[in-house]
């Protein structure tokens, strides 16, 4: 499932959980979004010894360690749900195909794709159209296996095809609880948020005005018969402690379960066809369009923007890196994207001189690993890092499924058993450098954790809005990657990969662990490294490892 923004607001309307192929998804509606941060809008850049704010330390590190060194262009490939090229703080950021004239229908640079000016949309088709809406990968394997073992007998099955069967009926029984979880709950919020439009009809005609309205103007209401039963609903909900703009923002909860049921849970869906490939073929890479923005770039443009937003212009928020180009690859629809597209972006990315992929996307279950793990070795030999979202679910992904993953599913002789160019990113908070409560985390899984609550960043139409998720930490550790390959070129991706990791500020300090309220942890019991990703002790560890092998470092606690 994609790895939606959690979008942090001041109250929380209402926090759903559900399953979904073997893993517990929350989902939180919120309402009237305001910044608790308004001080430090830009909290991720600041640090927490000279700013008291538990960001990576952008900002200390280009005045102190950075200011008059030289730096290479590096490019930041972003695969994701699309991005507004010409938002005003990332037009001057983005990537250019050089090899490419602009809009004259040729592939001038003979690499199959035609007009890829700023990157590739490989979920669009002819004439810029484009897949929206998509299922969810559960939802694929469960049709695909159903045609596949509807009229079987299983008594008949070798011990292999028992193997691929089993699943099988694992993934039906799964699919058919949280297609009926999804069913239940479309059907309850679009029954509160009718009554809800129904009530405040009234209320408005009644009190004679449409903005403004509080649960005490409701209880004042005097002289109709409607009044009386309109204030005992609103009374309800009052009684429960959901203020009436929560009850106003409910169309977010119909949109969300009811568009499960028409496209995400539908087995009878299929917009690929959009597309026009062989989606049977996984190794199939000539398809899609020039189309970078897709119908829903809010993600994608908020992902681009904490990586690249150009620095000091004045506008809207600075990115972490100063000297960086976006190239953008589409691959995320409103669903769970594909194998074979996430597969191509890779192999596009390192074609086309990316040194650092964002992958702000993830899902419980996966179509061909194979065909992914293969790009990602391509990647390494392309000496390219790629770093990726470690999910949103409070779940600890050494016991979950989290697809993509640096784990190799086919191993080869004399392989490690994982990817050495990846790193998987965890959410921390504003809030004292805490973790984020609906942040995943592993102590084998997820390497670091980086600034993922409340990140303000560019969305389209040349704005702004906070994000919180997984999906915003992974880019500020994408940017810390991008100016240490900026800076210090002579790094290779595993190099910079490890330097973020043993450079990350350790800290013996309890947090609630993702989830729970009871249970305290430390940082070493949620990651690998124990630590929080600090762009400032990254550069120092940087020139101690020019021209070495590798470097430890120890960091201590600098926190508030």
């Amino acid at each position: 499932m994609r790895l939606r923004a959690l979008l942090c607001a001041l109250f929380v309307v209402a926090m759903c959980s559900y399953s979904w192929a073997g893993t517990k998804y929350k989902v939180i509606y919120v309402y009237n979004t305001t910044t608790s941060v308004d001080t430090f809008p830009n909290w991720f850049n600041l640090d927490a010894s000279s700013d008291n704010v538990p960001g990576v330390s952008t900002e200390r590190t280009y005045k102190e360690l950075l200011k008059g060194k030289k730096s290479r262009t590096v490019i930041v490939a972003v695969i994701d749900s699309g991005v507004e090229v010409d938002h005003e703080d990332l037009k001057d950021v983005i990537w250019v195909n050089k090899g490419e004239t602009p809009n004259n229908g040729k592939d001038d640079d003979g690499n199959g794709y035609i007009d890829d000016v700023h990157g590739w949309n490989f979920i669009g088709g002819k004439g810029g159209t484009h897949v929206g809406d998509d299922t969810y990968e559960v939802t694929r394997l469960y049709k695909k296996y159903t045609e596949m073992y509807k009229d079987t007998d299983e008594s008949s099955l070798s011990r292999k095809e028992l193997v691929d069967y089993n699943r099988y009926k694992g993934i039906k029984k799964q699919f058919e609880e949280v297609l009926g979880e999804a069913i239940v709950n479309c059907e309850r919020y679009k029954s509160i948020y009718d009554g809800y439009l129904e009530n405040i009809t009234i209320v408005e005609k009644v009190l004679g005005k449409k903005e403004g309205i509080t649960y005490d103007d409701i209880k004042g209401m005097e002289g109709t018969e409607e009044a009386v039963p309109t204030q005992k609903f609103f009374a309800e909900w009052e009684g429960r402690g959901i203020p009436l703009a929560g009850l106003s923002s409910l169309d977010g909860a119909v949109d969300f379960y009811c568009g499960q049921v028409e496209h995400a849970y539908n087995v009878d869906f299929n917009p690929r066809t959009i597309v026009g490939d062989d989606y049977s073929n996984s190794y199939e890479k000539i398809y899609g369009n020039n189309s970078y923005e897709g119908p829903d770039a809010d993600h994608g443009t908020h992902v681009a923007g904490i990586i690249a937003a150009s620095r000091g212009n004045d506008l809207g928020i600075d990115g972490v890196a100063d000297n960086v180009q976006i190239m953008v690859l589409r691959v995320v629809p409103n669903g769970d994207e594909r194998d074979k597209d996430v597969a191509n972006a890779i192999r596009y990315a390192a074609d086309n001189g990316a040194s650092v992929i964002n992958m702000s996307f993830g899902k419980a279950f996966s179509w061909d690993k194979q065909v992914v793990d293969e790009a990602v070795r391509y990647a390494k030999k392309k000496d390219v890092l790629l770093v990726h979202a470690a999910g949103n679910s409070s779940l600890d992904t050494d016991i979950e499924n989290n697809f993509p993953n640096d784990k190799y599913a086919k191993k080869k002789l004399f392989r490690p058993k994982g990817a050495s160019n990846w790193l998987e990113i965890g959410a921390s908070s504003w809030e004292n450098g805490k973790v984020a409560d609906f942040s995943n985390y592993a102590v084998e899984n997820v390497d670091v954790f980086a600034p993922g609550v409340k990140l303000n960043s560019t969305v389209p139409g040349s704005d702004y809005r906070e994000m919180s998720g997984t999906s915003m930490a992974s880019p500020v550790v994408a940017g810390v990657a991008a100016v240490l390959r900026s800076y210090f070129p002579t790094l290779t991706a595993e190099q910079v990969r490890d330097v973020i990791m043993d450079s990350s500020i350790k800290s013996d300090t309890k947090f609630n662990k993702p989830g729970s309220v009871k249970e305290e942890v430390t940082l070493s019991k949620l990651c690998k490294t124990g630590g929080m990703v600090s762009l400032y002790e990254a550069v120092k560890l940087a020139e101690k490892t020019k021209g070495k092998k590798k470097v430890k470092a120890i960091v201590e606690d600098v926190r508030p």
